[in-house]
């Protein structure tokens, strides 16, 4: 069997490592846009604050391919000639396939700003991203930083930590209203804020403009102009759903794909970030942009182009970091308007503000801004949440049924 991978992230290694967990003889091509060795893109914040150097970010050496027998090829794959089975690529070279995993990933979004697009402007997405903006992480830059997403305070928090002058730009009137609730996003304000971060909310950048030295000057309506050095826009990311053109592939956001990492075009599979697949919560078709999530994807398209049946369970969201002095982190739903009963964990000058969500008897999500030690709680929910197992919704019950649960697992598993 002739098996092709568009992608050389999580999800595509997951499912050629699969692959060749059951098969050891059909050959596997994995083409990769950007090239150069996988690296974890979760791991370029820590980059930019001079924690991990450069090769650290690497998640797989030169003979990893070579040891699993994969053909790798550095190229773009410009159309899929799914009546032929063949993939295209720039320049007209045909790769055939008898089973295609689509692992494309997403790639970041500029806002239709006037001036963004110039040299000193960057996102923070990719390692070429973080390469490129690793020389203004010094000591006295200023930067200004446009979004308050995930990935946008985090290359802000890098910032703060190395020493730059930072100023973030939000339109909306909150933070990260998709990994925490309105409380938490104001917990974690006031944290941003106490460190030193110039946090504007509510704010509309006009335009950009470069300076002779080389500095930007960028106009914000109803206030005063900030310079910078450098900027980094963060205003979320699309799905890389380019390639599919006439293939005739469902599309919405994201590829369309059922419980199998299948398409609606048999033999045609897609996994990861560009996917629009399952949740544990039983929508069909949701983009949970998250590692864990492409990795689990990976490994049932593989499973399903062997032939071996196997459904995915659902995609949960979840999220943890460490930024601004605090452990942030949620997991499925956790704003008011999405679920029965919320509990909020009473704050033992430790903990920090944790709150757990439930449907009648189940949890169904929680969202954290506080300890490290406290984000234990939320791994230990994750299987709670999925494998829905009926609780007593009493904060003290609950975790007292996870410290049991814990204790008879550590026994099964003779710790």
């Amino acid at each position: 069997m002739n098996i092709v991978i568009i992608g050389n992230s999580a999800a595509g290694l997951s499912a050629l490592e699969t692959v060749r967990k059951y098969d050891s003889t059909s050959k596997i091509t994995i083409i990769s846009k950007e090239g150069g060795l996988a690296y974890s893109r979760v791991l370029l914040p820590y980059f930019l604050r001079g924690k991990l150097s450069h090769d650290k970010l690497l998640i797989r050496n030169k003979a990893y391919y070579e040891n699993n027998k994969v053909e790798y090829i550095e190229g773009n794959v410009t159309q899929i000639d799914a009546h032929n089975k063949n993939v295209i690529l720039e320049g007209g070279n045909e790769v055939a396939y008898d089973k295609l995993l689509i692992a494309t990933g997403s790639s970041a979004m500029s806002p239709p700003i006037p001036g963004i697009n110039q040299e000193g402007i960057y996102h923070m997405w990719t390692k070429t991203d973080a390469e490129q903006l690793e020389p203004y992480y010094k000591a006295g830059n200023r930067v200004l930083v446009i979004g308050s997403g995930f990935v946008s305070l985090q290359a802000a928090w890098a910032a703060v930590v190395k020493g730059l002058k930072v100023t973030v730009v939000e339109l909306a009137e909150r933070i990260m209203p998709s990994v925490l609730d309105e409380h938490g996003a104001n917990v974690l304000t006031e944290s941003i804020r106490k460190n030193g971060v110039d946090l504007r909310l509510g704010t509309l950048t006009d335009r950009i403009e470069k300076q002779a030295d080389g500095t930007f000057k960028v106009y914000l309506k109803e206030q005063e102009a900030v310079e910078v050095d450098f900027i980094i826009v963060g205003a979320g990311v699309r799905p890389n759903t380019q390639l599919i053109g006439e293939s005739g592939i469902a599309v919405d956001r994201g590829i369309l794909v059922d419980a199998y990492m299948q398409t609606n075009i048999p033999d045609i599979y897609s996994a990861g970030d560009v996917a629009q697949g399952p949740t544990t919560f039983g929508e069909k078709n949701v983009i949970h942009a998250l590692w864990p999530t492409a990795i689990e994807m990976g490994k049932v398209a593989a499973l399903n182009m062997l032939g071996i049946e196997y459904q995915y369970e659902g995609s949960l969201n979840m999220n943890v970091t460490q930024m601004y002095d605090k452990t942030v982190a949620s997991i499925g739903k956790f704003t008011d308007n999405q679920v029965e009963t919320i509990h909020i964990f009473e704050d033992d000058g430790k903990r920090g503000y944790l709150k757990v969500c439930y449907e009648g008897e189940y949890v169904v999500g929680a969202c954290l801004v506080g300890s490290t030690e406290a984000v234990s709680l939320l791994g230990k929910l994750r299987p709670l949440i999925r494998n829905k197992v009926k609780v007593d919704t009493v904060p003290e019950k609950l975790e007292m049924f996870l410290q049991i649960k814990a204790f008879h697992s550590a026994r099964n598993l003779n710790i």
